[in-house]
């Protein structure tokens, strides 16, 4: 590595522009400034030095703060873009062809390219977790680039400074005191601790420094939004976040998703409802009926030890609870939330094997749609084999009958009759309201005699380790803005020279109005030289200077 030599003889390392040890200028473009800049005090920033390797590019790429204000923006658009439509976590389906059926149906086309971009599930997609990263990857070297290099040189301050040093600062003073060259340190000094700073003196110098840690609020702003970012990350880890939706009929036991080792059983759903005469504003709405109360009762069932993953036998109860809205089952985390239902699913449907011509039937067969079987033996020789099955029916494709989910909600079948009168089979497609004879007009007929429905409750699981750290996360971010916003690093210096003269130069981060005001008070207090403000004088001589160019 490099290194500045200065003339008071400290070697500095290479991109430093201040002197650490006396502050005096190092590089031509720090020296033809009138003002230091301070923001970093002058110190070596990786960044701005080295630009060789790929290492030093990427680094150069991550620790810029263009580069990292471009990917806050483009993860807030990504993050609203995902705001436009519900995420799929928060419909009450289960299946990607229910999902893509829901966006359809509910948002038209603008719907289907939603899904088909797969911004319907957009904070879990991988493109949006790696800007995420990239966010994380440029505020971690951003805060190690500028953050080491200022707490160094705030770290190793020296009270004696170069003249050039107290000449380039904003606010600087110098002339004769009033009183005495001993009498007047002691009367800044006293001052000073007095306006709350922390004062050190060497020989004829004192530094005195009030609010230092304010300079950190930044990187603690970054330290919180590190956590933070951690913590929405561990939500691809296994085990530490679930968010599932599942569906679960009356009487039905179905393994929890996310929740290994555990059952849930719907016992029942209940849906009351107010009993009162629709008026007012319920008229204008078309709404007849208002809903009082929707309650799963259910069973949660757990795994004997050692069992086999799934298996839905020999369970151990370990609680009853009625589900309502915002009252979840809560066990070791997880919460199980009302979110739907479903009235009058159809649970299993009744047929008449029937001949077309005389109404006289061969026999009845019921069909578990939940199970449906492969052969319906009936009596007197005859039987039903079911072919196909179609449980929410959408239409033809290519002459093949297709089904949208796996739900009944629009059940159709083929059924193939064998009866004595004929042992070859009749083929018949049969759904609601529409009967296909594909081998020509059959004897025999399937007829819809009965029908069996019940309840189904959409309930959602959700279980998150991660709160705790989004929380520190982000009481961390708001202490940083507190202290950065709150508190101002101030800082003056004073020299007494041998003749007596009193050198003084002042500098602050922010709200120069304070720090002018303590130097008003220091300067009544202890006699001091009036001091000025460069920046002012230099900005009222270039507003003086326009107005003379208007005026010619």
């Amino acid at each position: 590595m490099n290194k500045l030599l200065c003339e008071c003889g400290h070697e500095n390392p290479e991109g430093t522009t201040l002197c650490q040890k006396c502050g005096s200028p190092l590089s031509a473009e720090e020296k033809s400034k009138k003002i230091a800049d301070m923001r970093y005090e002058g110190s070596a920033i990786r960044s701005k030095t080295y630009n060789k390797s790929i290492i030093d590019k990427v680094w150069n790429f991550f620790s810029s703060v263009k580069v990292g204000i471009t990917l806050i923006i483009i993860n807030l658009i990504a993050a609203s873009i995902g705001t436009i439509l519900p995420q799929e976590f928060y419909i009450s389906v289960a299946t990607d062809a229910e999902k893509e059926k829901y966006y359809s149906d509910v948002y038209g086309w603008f719907g289907e390219i939603y899904y088909a971009l797969g911004l319907s599930d957009l904070y879990s997609s991988l493109w949006f977790q790696l800007l995420v990263l990239m966010l994380g990857v440029s505020i971690i070297i951003a805060s190690i680039d500028r953050g080491i290099p200022l707490h160094k040189s705030l770290k190793n301050q020296r009270v004696k400074r170069h003249t050039n040093f107290m000449k380039r600062q904003r606010i600087i003073g110098e002339g004769k005191p009033t009183e005495t060259p001993e009498q007047t340190l002691q009367l800044v000094e006293q001052s000073l601790k007095k306006l709350k700073y922390n004062v050190r003196r060497e020989d004829d110098s004192i530094l005195a420094e009030r609010g230092r840690f304010s300079r950190y609020g930044a990187y603690v702003n970054h330290v919180g939004l590190i956590v933070f970012i951690i913590g929405v990350m561990l939500h691809l880890v296994p085990g530490m976040y679930v968010d599932e939706s599942m569906w679960l009929r009356e009487g039905e036991t179905r393994a929890v998703p996310g929740m290994d080792g555990y059952f849930l059983k719907n016992d029942k759903f209940i849906l009351e409802t107010y009993d009162n005469v629709p008026q007012g504003e319920q008229i204008k709405q078309g709404v007849n009926v208002v809903a009082k109360n929707f309650q799963t009762d259910v069973t949660l069932y757990k795994q004997k030890e050692n069992s086999v993953p799934g298996q839905a036998e020999n369970l151990e109860e370990v609680k009853q609870y009625g589900i309502q809205v915002n009252h979840p089952l809560k066990h070791e985390g997880y919460a199980f939330y009302q979110m739907d239902f479903r009235l009058n699913e159809i649970r299993t449907m009744v047929f008449d094997l029937t001949n077309k011509e005389t109404e006289q039937s061969l026999g009845q067969i019921s069909i578990d749609l939940t199970n449906p079987q492969e052969v319906y033996m009936l009596e007197n020789g005859a039987q039903v084999e079911l072919m196909g099955f179609y449980p929410d029916f959408s239409g033809f494709k290519e002459g093949v009958p297709q089904t949208a989910t796996q739900t009944p909600n629009n059940p159709a079948f083929i059924f193939k009759m064998i009866t004595p009168e004929t042992p070859e089979g009749e083929t018949s497609f049969v759904a609601i309201q529409q009967t296909l004879e594909p081998e020509g007009d059959n004897i025999y007929k399937m007829k819809f005699s009965n029908v069996e429905t019940r309840h189904m409750s959409g309930l959602t699981v959700r279980y998150d380790r991660t709160i705790p750290i989004l929380i520190v996360g982000g009481i961390i971010f708001m202490i940083g803005v507190a202290i950065g916003s709150y508190w101002n690093h101030r800082r003056i210096w004073i020299e007494q020279m041998a003749d007596g003269t009193i050198r003084l130069a002042a500098h602050t981060n922010k709200n120069w109005f304070s720090m002018k005001k303590d130097l008003d008070s220091l300067t009544k207090h202890a006699h001091l030289p009036q001091y000025v403000d460069q920046q002012e004088i230099e900005n009222n001589e270039h507003v003086e200077t326009e107005k003379d160019g208007k005026t010619l």
